[in-house]
């Protein structure tokens, strides 16, 4: 039950952080935190900062706008989008990604909603629908902005960010197993109601969760005729912070009865270090950062995964690494990325935080901060407007809207 007879998985995979962070350091200066307590304590960076015309819209588009230009366009049937961050409780915010990228009329768009780990119960619902048509494609993105208030324990595990992965029959990157491990139980360690722009976080007891759902679906993964530990040679974490990877790989490595190989482990949290937490996009983001700065060829190398959603459900599954990945791989334009991103002073920081869209139905124009290749321009008739951006802006114009968005909510 470990492979499948048809290979199936990740033909093309791309990231986008948006192009504003707050280093970590400010932040402790800020809050009169001595700065090693994210840097060793959360084992965090930097944190992505989305800027007031960018959402999970723009942000997922811009990554699946990547990780189509690797594949045949023509051939996606499904686009889904898993996010934490919707901004309707109706239409899908994939339909919005669907007429941004102009892909095929003849194709399903729906949202997923199970905290962090909906991108794998997409992941997983693309498998088979692949399986059923293998002509097709799918795409699965996932999107999301880590927002918790100011001042809170919850604030330096911030983030924002997007991964965008084409499921096929052609898999570039990684072709996934059958055994897949699944736990589920209704708990409150992370929750945000319509009510709340915030997060609620109980973090003592969600830690506490996460590894209880981890041995869970670890086990069923075996029962269900998963590889044995000692044959994974790389491991991929869902991380609301980097530390928890480690906490979580030492969990793992002690009810396995086995050893925790560091192999691979500060590779896959390279990205997230300067990420932080994109919830939904995190697992991803940090396969990602695994296969492009692993030093090591990582041909034929079975990675596990385990994936987790607070409220809660855990998956844990694997995949093989395909011959030739690395010329498959966004890592260019990943690197640059992350390199060209503008650094945000503590100020625009906080008066980003507390700008919001009107919510009393009021026509809004947002000012142009962002240089992404997508932005949401305002609000017009209850209405999102969202558009592509032809030209970025020049970095002079981005420090004048950087001002008018703080001197407007100071």
């Amino acid at each position: 039950m470990i492979s499948p007879v048809t290979p199936i998985g990740i033909e093309a995979l791309s990231l986008y952080a948006p192009p504003f962070y707050l280093d970590l350091d400010d932040l402790g200066k800020a809050r009169g935190v001595d700065p090693r307590k994210y840097r060793v304590g959360l084992a965090q960076d930097e944190m992505a900062m989305c800027p007031p015309d960018e959402d999970a819209v723009t942000m997922g588009a811009a990554a699946a706008a990547a990780a189509l230009r690797q594949v045949d366009a023509s051939k996606i049937g499904v686009v889904m989008l898993a996010t934490e961050s919707g901004i309707d409780q109706s239409k899908a915010g994939a339909i919005y990604i669907h007429g941004l990228l102009d892909l095929p009329r003849a194709c399903w768009c729906f949202e997923l909603k199970q905290a962090c780990c909906s991108s794998t119960m997409g992941l997983h619902t693309a498998l088979a629908l692949v399986a059923q048509r293998p002509d097709r494609k799918v795409l699965v993105v996932a999107s999301d902005i880590a927002r918790y208030g100011l001042g809170t324990p919850g604030e330096p595990t911030q983030g924002a960010g997007a991964v965008a992965m084409v499921i096929s029959a052609e898999p570039r990157l990684v072709a996934f197993d059958t055994a897949v491990g699944s736990y589920t139980a209704d708990e409150m360690d992370f929750w945000r109601p319509n009510y709340l722009r915030e997060a609620q976080v109980d973090g003592k007891h969600s830690i506490r969760v996460y590894l209880e759902a981890l041995e869970h679906a670890w086990r069923d993964y075996r029962e269900q005729g998963g590889a044995p530990y000692a044959s994974l040679d790389r491991f991929c974490y869902h991380l609301p912070f980097n530390k928890m990877g480690q906490k979580a790989h030492q969990h793992l490595a002690r009810i396995s009865h086995g050893e925790a190989p560091q192999a691979g482990m500060a590779e896959a949290q390279a990205y997230g270090r300067r990420i932080g937490n994109t919830y939904t996009a995190s697992l991803y983001v940090g396969l990602a950062s695994l296969l492009e700065t692993d030093p090591e060829d990582l041909t034929g190398r079975r990675i596990g995964f385990f994936s987790y959603g607070s409220g809660c459900m855990g998956s844990f599954f694997s995949g093989r690494v395909m011959p030739g990945y690395r010329e498959a791989l966004d890592a260019e334009r990943h690197h640059r990325l992350l390199h060209d991103r503008h650094r945000l002073s503590i100020g625009t920081y906080e008066a980003w935080h507390r700008h919001d869209l009107p919510e009393d139905g009021s026509d809004y124009e947002t000012p142009r901060v962002s240089d992404g290749p997508f932005r949401l321009a305002g609000i017009r008739d209850h209405q999102r407007q969202y558009e592509r951006v032809e030209t970025a802006p020049a970095a002079s114009d981005l420090a004048e809207a950087e001002t008018e968005v703080a001197l407007a909510d100071a």
